[in-house]
């Protein structure tokens, strides 16, 4: 690769450091470009993009960066995983890849400053989903209003009960 090219590629890769809300750190070791296209979709699908890199590279990129806590990682074939989304939901999609392809793994990553080991990254793909706690939220929210109108409309349900009882003795007696 040229310098120039070289120039292009650590100016994006310092762009997708800066602007993305996760970065993963992924080892593919020689899949076949069909499984890489493969992953790349899925990816796509997500909002996020995947990107292999020459480690020196992504070195150059980083530096002075929240995403220089990954340096460590950086041995072997490495691909970046970038999302301006929902992390959780790359993070599941990168997992579910890793259980299917015994050959792909999960290094570790960072969300936001905070640096990830890839169990972090496991338990950030079994969170629910974004719109589910949202519904969640809001169906939680919604329940407080209608247990408080249900709790108001009993008391004086529960007078008329009484009163239609005193009727009902005095009528009898």
């Amino acid at each position: 690769m040229d310098k120039r090219k070289k120039e292009t590629v650590v100016g994006l890769l310092k762009e997708d450091f800066s602007t993305a809300k996760a970065v993963f750190v992924t080892d593919f070791k020689s899949l076949p470009v069909a499984t890489m296209v493969s992953l790349r979709n899925r990816v796509r699908q997500t909002g996020g993009h995947y990107r292999v890199v020459k480690n020196t590279l992504a070195k150059l990129a980083s530096q002075g960066q929240a995403a220089e806590k990954l340096d460590p990682l950086l041995v072997g074939n490495n691909g970046f995983c970038f999302t301006r989304e929902d992390p959780a939901a790359l993070a599941k999609v990168l997992q579910e890849f890793a259980k299917e392809q015994n050959k792909f793994a999960i290094k570790g990553g960072i969300l936001g400053a905070q640096t990830l080991t890839a169990a972090q990254i496991q338990a950030l793909a079994s969170l629910p989903s974004r719109e589910a706690l949202l519904s969640g939220f809001l169906g939680a929210l919604q329940a407080v209003p209608t247990k408080l109108a249900r709790s108001l409309s009993a008391i004086p349900q529960k007078l008329l009960y009484a009163l239609t009882a005193v009727r009902d003795l005095k009528a009898e007696g």
